[in-house]
């Protein structure tokens, strides 16, 4: 790795290393000085920025599988704003910044395992999703509480905490009438209205690419292949994504997108080639053959397994590589704070030594154990509460001393997640714990364990940002409790949002086979009689088959009804007027009404009953599905965070593929179940191990495995321009965390990611009729500016090239936020 460059990503990307040297330190607020510290606004901003920023995090993690550092940006606007109100402190500020990070460290947690509940045939509950994120976070507060004055000010020049110095930094610059707040805001109302032009109002491709080879069948009936048959580029045009790749940099970027090459330019293609002449389906239990499939299926039925092979090898790898670190580590920690509380303690504390006692943190945590315990939505038995507060003890011990070392983005939460979901799993197989229900209990014992030591290391962070400021620990302490209870009321929202936004009903049928578990819910579906013209449709050119696509996208399913005539189906209740006039686009680009091509009549509404496959006692991949009274499957209900389907009727199908969360599900089916493919697994394995042996990290290459090209190859662009910025500027160095170039970045992320959340929820408060109302090329039929809109790539990528060279000139060309000695801003 070049000198200068940010350590490797694992889970979270820090945004600058900045050691400070060994020396006594002088707080920039003396303790004999009491300014307003926690107070009511600072709270509340606090925690608006707090769940902005989570939701975005949520966002990125459920997408790529990574968080980007908030703490910046949020101290960044906490100074803007507050200056907009009427002058401020730094202490007020650094309330805000530390109640607005919990957001950002706890979304990673829920965001990386909860989704796993979804592959394992089980819902997303916001209850449960509340105690998880809410009970982690407050687990690892309680465990620095004891922690801070060991690790934070007995080891002061030996542990750096690079990010809660940068933070430092950026607090007294603003107190000193540097920052530039413009930037953060310019980059979010970029992101949002860039977003929302292409997810919302469809005015140019969320992806674009080309498949670089096919199959075509020559008059003589031959097939042929022509080109390189399997590959293909593609590249989501996402400011989210570009801002992402800007912040981690080329080097990560780089070998972020090498997974994908691998997988779209050489794994699928050597698949598709191999498999063309099976006559038997393989691993898949719907029959379809690898000759019949495109990049993307292929990807999911074969490339997935191979992907979580070479991730949980990469987590294992480098928690493995960490383990003197971490050993280390944790005797060092518990070492002093013995010595902490063995020192002899003034009558007066100073300001600045005032923690929360002793006696809090041991009641909290008896009490975290017995609500662990008998909690309802998390259905965990004693054992796992108290394997979750002494793996949390332990990994936050881990987590603080790691990232004070080596800085956030060399702290293995990943692993240390793995690392209790192994343990927990092997205890369960060992005490026969092996069912559905075990296996929720599984996860949600990681999850808990995994959110504390993610918040650990966070928390240590601030702490270190308000002794270096001079606050008041134990008001720091208070301010973290209180930004882990109102993210994690909103936190679990984002990812019930975003899932429910793109979950899709499915038709799927398993004949002989049945749902494990069959629940009292029902789903009523809406008919509608369709008399098609023949005349009509032979007018057109068109034949009812070539209508299931386009009427897909408008949300209406064509089949056949019990007699054998076409009806029409949907989930919502239109009245038939509407269904009438629905705007159908044929192949040709002619925009027609349904009623156009036939009368549309009211049909009686049919009931389905939800039924769950949960287990290894069925062949039928673990989901939720609709049967009818005699148990016969006709639906999945595929969700939108993880699922298996990428489109339908040649309609794409929004999916986030939330890669940890497979991981974690692989691992838990893998131990309890037995039911993998591990010779895929293991070529994922090894080609980690390969790597590693390469000496380079395994990580971020699997992570681009197994992701889609789409997301990877936008990555790759920001950190081409991120390699430009640092050449032009002067190096890695001149790019800290309050450049103008991270900074439009971070504004990119968060504008861009909650843009996103914003149209989810437009689709499920209004059943989809706001989607399609904004959708600007179904507005305009069948004119050449709407197949512009839908169907150039050319038009795609420009926009996107304008949205590059913002963050290029913005990064080349923008002021700095930090002042010089002379208090003006610099280039």
């Amino acid at each position: 790795m070049p000198p200068g460059s940010p350590p490797l990503s694992e889970d979270r990307v820090p945004l600058v290393q900045q050691p400070s040297g060994p020396h006594l330190h002088t707080p920039y607020v003396p303790a004999d000085q009491s300014p307003p510290e926690l107070t009511g606004r600072g709270l509340v901003l606090g925690s608006v920025l707090g769940i902005l920023f989570g939701a975005s995090s949520v966002y990125l993690a459920v997408k790529v599988g990574l968080t980007v550092s908030a703490s910046i940006p949020i101290a960044v606007l906490s100074i803007a704003f507050f200056r907009a109100w009427g002058r401020s402190n730094i202490l007020e500020n650094t309330i805000v910044q530390t109640v607005g990070s919990a957001g950002e460290s706890l979304a990673f947690g829920v965001a990386a395992a909860l989704p796993a509940l979804l592959l394992l045939g089980y819902d997303v509950d916001l209850m449960h999703a509340f105690l998880v994120s809410a009970l982690g976070g407050v687990l690892g507060v309680l465990m620095m509480i004891p922690l801070r004055e060991g690790l934070i000010v007995q080891e002061h020049g030996t542990l750096t905490y690079p990010e809660g110095t940068a933070a430092a930094d950026v607090l007294v610059a603003g107190e000193e009438g540097g920052t530039n707040a413009r930037t953060v805001l310019l980059g979010f109302a970029v992101g949002g209205l860039y977003k929302l032009a292409y997810a919302g109002l469809r005015l140019f491709k969320e992806v674009v690419g080309t498949a670089l080879g096919w199959v075509e069948t020559t008059a003589a009936g031959v097939a042929r292949r022509v080109g390189y048959t399997g590959g293909s580029l593609s590249m989501e045009i996402s400011p989210e994504l570009l801002g992402v790749g800007y912040i981690i940099g080329p080097r990560v970027a780089g070998i972020t997108v090498a997974g994908g090459v691998l997988s779209y330019l050489v794994l699928i293609p050597l698949i598709t080639f191999f498999g063309a002449g099976l006559e038997e389906p393989l691993l898949r239990t719907d029959g379809v053959l690898i000759r019949d499939m495109d990049p993307d299926t292929v990807r999911d039925a074969y490339l997935l397994y191979i992907g979580a092979g070479a991730v949980a090898t990469g987590g294992l790898w480098s928690l493995v590589r960490s383990l003197p670190t971490l050993a280390g580590a944790f005797r060092r920690g518990v070492a002093s704070w013995r010595a902490s509380r063995r020192r002899e303690a003034p009558l007066v504390l100073l300001r600045t030594e005032r923690d929360l006692s002793p006696g809090v943190v041991a009641a909290g945590s008896v009490l975290l154990v017995l609500t662990m315990w008998l909690a309802p939505p998390l259905h965990l038995n004693l054992l796992s509460a108290l394997l979750i507060v002494v793996c949390g003890f332990f990994f936050v011990t881990v987590s603080a001393r790691v990232t004070g070392e080596i800085g956030s983005s060399s702290n293995p939460i990943s692993g240390m997640v793995v690392a209790t979901l192994l343990l927990t799993c092997l205890v369960y197989l060992m005490l026969g714990w092996t069912s559905a229900e075990d296996r929720f209990m599984a996860l949600t014992t990681a999850a808990l364990a995994g959110i504390a030591a993610s918040n650990g290391g966070t928390t240590a962070q601030d702490l270190k940002t308000a002794w270096l400021v001079g606050g008041t620990p134990r008001h720091q302490q208070v301010a973290l409790f209180v930004g882990v209870l109102t993210s994690s009321l909103f936190i679990g929202g984002v990812l019930v949002v975003l899932n429910r936004g793109a979950t899709a009903t499915v038709p799927e049928s398993h004949p002989g086979q049945h749902v494990s578990v069959l629940s009292d819910e029902t789903r009523t579906q809406s008919t509608y009689a369709w008399a098609v013209s023949e005349t009509a449709l032979a007018e057109r050119g068109v034949t009812p088959e070539q209508l299931k696509g386009p009427l897909w996208k408008q949300g209406l399913e064509v089949a056949e009804g019990p007699g054998g005539a076409l009806e029409l189906r949907g989930w919502s209740a239109w009245p038939v007027e509407r269904v009438a006039a629905t705007d159908v686009r044929l192949p040709s680009g002619q925009s027609v009404k349904v009623a156009d091509l036939g009368a549309v009549t009211a049909g009686p509404e049919r009931t389905w009953r939800v039924g769950y496959v949960r287990g290894a006692e069925t062949p039928l991949p673990a989901g939720t599905y609709l049967v009818d009274e005699a148990g016969s499957i006709h639906y999945v209900v595929d969700p939108g965070i993880g699922g298996r389907i990428t489109s339908y009727e040649g309609q794409p199908l929004t999916r986030y593929p939330a890669p940890k969360a497979q991981l974690f599900a692989l691992i838990i089916d893998g131990i309890l179940t037995r039911k993998l493919p591990w010779d895929l697994v293991l070529v994922g394995v090894f080609i980690a191990l390969m790597l590693e042996l390469c000496g380079v990290s395994s990580l971020p290459f699997a992570v681009g495995v197994y992701l889609p090209l789409s997301s990877t190859t936008p990555i790759f662009v920001g950190g081409l321009v991120r390699a430009v910025v640092d050449r032009v500027r002067g190096g890695p160095s001149a790019e800290s965390e309050f450049s103008p170039g991270i900074l439009l970045s971070s504004g990119y992320i968060a504008g861009g990611a909650i843009a996103g959340v914003l149209i989810a929820f437009l689709e499920i408060v209004s059943d989809g009729a706001w989607t399609q109302a904004i959708d600007i090329p179904a507005r305009l039929g069948d004119t050449a500016l709407a197949r512009l809109f839908q169907d150039s790539n050319a038009w795609g990528l420009g926009i996107f090239a304008l949205l590059t060279a913002l963050l290029l000139w913005t990064g080349w060309k923008g002021e700095s936020g930090v002042p010089d000695r002379e208090g003006k801003s610099t280039p």
